[in-house]
């Protein structure tokens, strides 16, 4: 039997089914009488020949030399590197065994029974199966709290982090702490006065605790909302409806207080609270409408007589003047002929009187 074995390839002769050497670039002859078989395998990337034990393959010294053997241990990753390049995440055995002649092949080992992922770049998560570990992302205005085995491990700031799933749970929660807007619309409220009106209300908070809402707080917005909802009925209903109108800013102020106090219950902020608009009933508005109409014609009225007073008083005061001074009263007299001047297009006058005599005629 005769055997080629080529310079990238190497040849693994056995007796009866037991290992004797490899033999590498060559020709070589052997007897199958006697019991001689040889398997060739290019010498490229992983080992393929698996009929040999390699803890048997490993003492020929060929062998060895052309090899390179890595374990990955129980709570370890491996990531697969040829010639210094990631190739991928070595996940699928415990055992690999690499041809080390041609390329250099190498597994960088790390474990994962630390929480944290450390030294670990996104390329070489980007192989790593999903389901080996857990990424949090925390945006702008947020914080995150994780959990290990449902109990909290800490409080994440803005930032993204990964964390190992083996052997244990990975679960976290995002809160975002910048401020945010409840709107309590058509509140339809009973005022002192009997007359029922809607009302919409605006209230701006933020979460103050983190930890503490995560424990006490499963849906602020709902319980905020009715929280808002029975103080705004409580203190709208003592007033008339009057008085609502009149002392908007102040009912806001008692709507606010009022919420505020439910600061530590929730572990909020409360920052503002206040009315943003009061809606009548269709006949109450048209009535208001009536008054006010008639309060503006009377506010106007009132304005053209002032008008009317000052109007005269400054006429006598100027008749007086003009009365007492007969060059202001020549003066007046010139200006009105003046006014009268411009609004004439053409005057005939004669060489038997002065100007402002003829023109003073025309006045009568």
């Amino acid at each position: 039997m005769k055997i080629v074995i080529r310079d990238n390839e190497m040849g693994f002769v056995t007796k009866n089914g037991s290992f004797v050497k490899t033999i590498k670039a060559g020709t070589y002859h052997f007897s199958k009488r006697l019991g001689y078989e040889v398997e060739v395998e290019e010498m490229d990337y992983e080992l393929d020949y698996d009929k040999i034990p390699y803890q048997v393959m490993i003492k020929d010294s060929e062998f060895a030399d052309s090899t390179v053997k890595y374990d990955i241990p129980d709570g370890y990753i491996g990531y697969l590197y040829k010639n210094g390049k990631l190739l991928r995440a070595a996940v699928q055995k415990t055992e690999y065994v690499f041809w080390n002649v041609f390329d250099k092949y190498e597994i960088k080992l790390f474990s994962m029974e630390e929480d944290r992922i450390e030294n670990v770049s996104k390329k070489m998560l980007d192989y790593t199966p999903v389901a080996l570990y857990t990424t949090v992302s925390v945006g702008e205005g947020e914080k995150a709290i994780l959990y290990v085995n449902n109990i909290r491990k800490e409080i994440l700031e803005k930032g993204v982090y990964s964390y190992w799933n083996y052997n244990k749970k990975v679960t976290f929660n995002i809160y975002d702490t910048r401020q945010k807007q409840l709107d309590i619309v058509g509140q339809e409220i009973l005022t002192k006065d009997k007359i029922g009106i809607r009302m919409n209300v605006a209230c701006m908070y933020k979460i103050a605790d983190v930890v503490t809402f995560s424990e006490k707080v499963t849906n602020i917005k709902e319980q905020l909302y009715a929280i808002a909802q029975l103080a705004i009925r409580e203190i709208v209903g003592r007033y008339k409806l009057d008085e609502i109108l009149e002392l908007k800013e102040t009912i806001s102020k008692e709507i606010y207080e009022a919420i505020k106090q439910s600061e530590d219950m929730f572990c909020i902020e409360i920052i503002t609270a206040g009315i943003k608009d009061i809606i009548l009933p269709g006949e109450i508005r048209e009535i208001m409408n009536s008054v006010l109409v008639a309060e503006k014609k009377a506010q106007a009225n009132v304005i053209a007589r002032r008008e009317e007073v000052a109007s005269t008083r400054s006429l006598l005061n100027t008749a007086k003047l003009m009365d007492e001074n007969k060059t202001l009263y020549k003066l007046k007299e010139l200006e009105y002929l003046e006014r009268i001047c411009d609004r004439v297009g053409d005057i005939s006058i004669n060489g038997n009187a002065g100007i402002v005599e003829q023109l003073g005629t025309l006045m009568g």
